[in-house]
């Protein structure tokens, strides 16, 4: 669960500074916020989870 609410608060960081930049518009914020609401709610969330874990554990690994 702690991996869960680091990949949010670092997807929500770097969403929050592709608005600030000007680089995205809060439409394109919403939009992908509702996208990612809809995918967990998909077959494919436990595939993405898995992924996210897999990377998380490969670069965990490097760095020991």
């Amino acid at each position: 669960m702690a991996l869960s609410v680091s990949v949010v608060v670092l997807l929500a960081v770097v969403t929050l500074l592709l608005v600030r930049s000007g680089q995205m518009r809060i439409g394109h914020a919403v939009v992908t916020a509702l996208l990612g609401f809809y995918l967990a709610q998909t077959g494919i969330a436990p595939a993405i989870h898995r992924m996210v874990v897999g990377c998380a554990t490969a670069l965990s690994n490097l760095a020991t």
